[in-house]
């Protein structure tokens, strides 16, 4: 967690959170996503910016969904995935003021 930029961009926080797939669906995505809203909000972000959620990842993105992110933009074949070959990042934000 910390700034998505330096200097003029710092009001807007940013954050980076992997889970495990073993651990999937016990809540350890959620805890971490919620952290991250709560430590930008007493950082006094004015809102939270994602640069590389994977498109083709379904839980990740319904998490960020639940927590209020919208898709804000799209990097095409940014990432690539051995079974899928070259698919979208996504850029996710959520406005905290």
């Amino acid at each position: 967690m910390g700034p998505n930029r330096p200097g003029r961009g710092s009001h807007v926080g940013t954050g980076s959170v992997m889970v495990d797939p073993a651990a999937a669906g016990h809540g350890v995505g959620r805890a971490l996503g919620e952290a991250i809203v709560e430590w930008a909000m007493q950082a006094g972000c004015r809102g939270i910016q994602f640069n590389a959620v994977v498109e083709t990842n379904e839980r990740a993105r319904a998490l960020w969904r639940s927590l209020c992110f919208v898709e804000v933009g799209r990097v095409p074949g940014a990432y690539y995935e051995r079974d899928r070959g070259y698919v979208d990042l996504l850029i996710l934000y959520r406005a905290l003021s």
